[in-house]
């Protein structure tokens, strides 16, 4: 049994990443019903040592390969697009709350509300737009009579906000970064002497951006220290 349901976790975990990267709450109808019955396939096998093994793994790989097949005629097909996933449906607008599409969806007005709190609005009035999208995640567009002004508005000149990369995690170089980055192990320490660390593996985290910010804690230090660092690079991702 031990060595059933090893071999079946493998087997699933496989299958699940090939699937992709979504979460639960952002799967299409169709993602989450294959994900439901491979959970309840797994457990036969699993838990039935009268049932042979392929037996579990066969379905399973089966669904797979239907996935695949639908998502591919998703991509080829709007139509069929629309019939497995269906459309994103508007439920408020600037006329107001679009109550037959709430029909539609069966949702209630609490759920309205409630999904619009979690969208950190709490007055219909404010809101211009909300969208409920096709796995069920609301978005919500305010009026811009009540949004912030932007530093855009304000014509304030900024620093375009940098993507940081790990460039060292828990005392180990990850070198696809280094290579990334273009940096060599010079600028390394030289970074790791201002923040006032000897070895890499004294690091539990450092990252660097592409306008040079440097992040730097070590693991036995309870505080981190930022700095900035000119390098050539920047423009490499």
């Amino acid at each position: 049994m031990l060595i059933r349901s090893i071999v079946i976790y493998l087997f699933v975990l496989i299958v699940i990443r090939l699937m992709g990267k979504r979460q639960v709450g952002e799967m299409q109808p169709f993602e989450f019903v294959i994900t439901l019955i491979i959970a309840d396939l797994a457990c036969i096998p699993m838990a039935e040592l009268a049932v042979p093994l392929v037996h579990g793994l066969v379905p399973i790989f089966s669904l797979l390969i239907l996935h695949f097949l639908i998502c591919f005629l998703s991509r080829k097909s709007m139509k069929i697009r629309y019939m497995l996933s269906g459309r994103p449906a508007i439920l408020i607008s600037p006329r107001g709350i679009n109550y037959m599409e709430l029909k539609k969806l069966n949702m209630t007005l609490d759920d309205l509300i409630e999904a619009l709190r979690g969208s950190e609005v709490f007055n219909i009035e404010d809101v211009a737009y909300a969208i409920i999208e096709t796995n069920g995640k609301m978005c919500v567009i305010k009026k811009a009579t009540i949004e912030p002004p932007t530093r855009e508005d304000m014509k304030i000149e900024i620093t375009p906000n940098g993507l940081p990369v790990n460039i060292i995690m828990d005392g180990k170089l990850m070198k696809e970064n280094v290579s990334l980055t273009g940096i060599d192990e010079k600028f390394i320490y030289k970074c790791l002497k201002k923040a006032k660390v000897n070895k890499i593996k004294e690091v539990l985290l450092f990252t660097l951006d592409n306008n040079g910010n440097c992040f730097v804690q070590a693991k036995n230090a309870s505080e981190y220290i930022t700095f900035t660092m000119p390098f050539e690079g920047a423009e490499r991702w």
